[in-house]
């Protein structure tokens, strides 16, 4: 019998909103549904494999790093016992893994290329999600949940040079923005990809901008 890829991704989608719905870092089930939404529109015009886009998208932050003790193994991992417990081919299987264990930002110095188009409509939809108004809620959400202070100007962003020193160092949210956020543009894969982040990197500036003037005590206008 043929597998129904359909109902693997909805079965895929229950599982993972099962598992992350109230997660309060911002890598809950609403994330995972924006970034599904968001490659699906991506992959329209891309000549990429909808099934391994769904199937990345729904389980790239299954089991994250930043929040499973820093086990970079376990992503893919727990993402290739489901799907191969679904009866998807082991080609699939590995695509899937593939993506998700590269997908992630490493470091401002470190290149983190996609080997297939699916990967790079992923990656997108990802880092689209890391941009904009929800990209700002999500950056002070997780810096609360990990009890990092709001800003420290005493401590200037570092553009790290290597994945450990990234994944090492001390973080606060606004500090975040020029060690990643504001980088993301410039490394978008598809057109669509690059045509959205270009509003939703402006609107990073102009909030920046405003809570920068504010701190110091002016009115921001």
């Amino acid at each position: 019998m043929s597998l129904d890829r359909d109902d693997v991704v909805r079965r895929t989608a229950e599982h993972v909103r099962r598992a992350l719905e109230g997660e309060p870092s911002g890598h809950d089930w609403w994330h995972i549904y924006r970034v599904w939404r968001s490659a699906l529109a991506i992959a329209e015009g891309e000549p990429a494999d909808r099934f391994v886009v769904e199937l990345a998208a729904l389980l790239h932050d299954l089991s994250d790093r930043k929040l499973n003790g820093g086990d970079v193994t376990l992503g893919p991992k727990v993402a290739r016992e489901w799907l191969a417990a679904q009866g998807v081919d082991e080609e699939t299987v590995a695509h899937v893994c593939e993506i998700i264990a590269d997908l992630s930002f490493k470091g401002a110095g470190v290149p983190t290329p996609m080997r297939t188009r699916e990967g790079m409509v992923v990656q997108d939809a990802d880092r689209l999600d890391a941009l904009g108004a929800v990209g700002i809620a999500r950056t002070f959400a997780y810096g609360g949940h990990k009890g990092h202070v709001l800003h420290d100007p005493e401590h200037p962003p570092v553009l790290h040079a290597t994945v450990e020193s990234y994944y090492a160092a001390p973080a606060t949210p606004i500090n975040h923005f020029y060690e990643k956020l504001l980088l993301l543009r410039e490394r978008m894969n598809t057109d669509t990809g690059r045509r959205i982040a270009q509003g939703r990197h402006a609107f990073l500036e102009e909030f920046l901008d405003r809570f920068l003037a504010e701190w110091e005590g002016r009115d921001g206008e």
